[in-house]
């Protein structure tokens, strides 16, 4: 029963994911002729915005079918990290657009350009709904996978900005303060970039295998060698394959020889410690007896 429905989680959540990059490219067309016809750089931003959310969630969707194959002897660990460099991909090229934005919004504060409101409203309002539609898709996905949570993030982002195009359009319309246009840019510009900013420190301290956050070494050292029979653990990495993976290797050193059979069962409590208390799913340890010169929890590579 459980298998049955994680399977037809996955099948929503694919298929929610697959809608909502069809409503950001139909939003990026339409707000791209939109800003067009009304010159306002605000929904031109809009629609590029939109527009490389579509591009990133394409490539997510993608990355999302890619990353079920199975693994192999080329590749042991399967293609499960594809996920990991399609979100820093997506994150570095919405950072760049952004950049981009504030620049353009720049030359539009020294010279300002004449807009016209109606079709940049109609435009927005018509964006605001399908990306709040999206929002509601993928909401109940948006913790299960990092790139799902960019998506999310983008579409946030797309919701926020459209309502800021939409007040935008609204003071054009009816006081002629066209500096409100490249001013909603540049704040919709921002906000992504801070939002996107913690996507992408996540997917940088994946790939560079750092210890994942909310993992002590000195705790997990310590309720291993409260284990009876184990002396120390030393030589220890962690680092996360995936946002939810959790890879461990690490030395344990045991207080007297033994059978491997009675040595098997130390190692299992090990195993249940780090998988119960900490989430480690996949736990690979070395037993020995007064074997490293240097038994210090992180030591330098080819040491021991």
């Amino acid at each position: 029963m459980h298998k049955t429905t994680g399977h037809l989680s996955k099948e929503r959540e694919s298929r929610n994911l697959f809608i909502t990059v069809f409503l950001n490219i139909i939003i990026a067309v339409a707000e791209l002729i939109g800003g067009l016809l009304s010159n306002s750089l605000a929904l031109i931003s809009d629609a590029i915005h939109n527009l490389s959310d579509g591009i990133a969630m394409l490539i997510t969707y993608v990355t999302v079918k890619v990353s079920k194959r199975q693994n192999n002897q080329r590749k042991t660990f399967g293609y499960k990290r594809i996920q990991i460099l399609a979100a820093l991909f997506n994150a570095l090229t919405l950072i760049a657009i952004c950049l981009f934005l504030i620049f353009e919004a720049y030359k539009r504060f020294i010279q300002p350009e004449e807009i016209d409101s109606i079709p940049m409203l109609f435009v927005a309002a018509i964006g605001l709904v399908a990306n709040l539609a999206g929002v509601f898709l993928l909401k109940d996905f948006k913790s299960g996978n990092i790139n799902i949570k960019a998506a999310y993030l983008h579409l946030i982002g797309d919701t926020l900005s459209s309502v800021a195009v939409i007040v935008g359009g609204i003071l054009i319309y009816f006081y002629n303060i066209y500096w409100v246009d490249p001013l909603v840019t540049v704040l919709i510009s921002v906000y992504i970039i801070r939002e996107t900013y913690h996507v992408l420190s996540e997917t940088y301290n994946i790939l560079m295998q750092a210890v994942p956050a909310g993992i002590d070494l000195e705790a997990v050292r310590q309720e291993i060698i409260a284990i009876e029979g184990i002396k120390d653990l030393h030589h220890v990495h962690v680092w996360s394959l995936t946002d939810h993976e959790v890879h461990f290797e690490g030395h344990l050193e045991l207080s007297a020889d033994m059978p491997i059979s009675d040595a098997q069962l130390i190692t299992e409590k090990a195993r249940e410690k780090l998988k119960n208390i900490f989430d480690i799913q996949h736990i690979t340890l070395q037993l020995e007896i007064n074997y490293c010169k240097t038994p210090s929890l992180v030591v330098p590579q080819h040491e021991c």
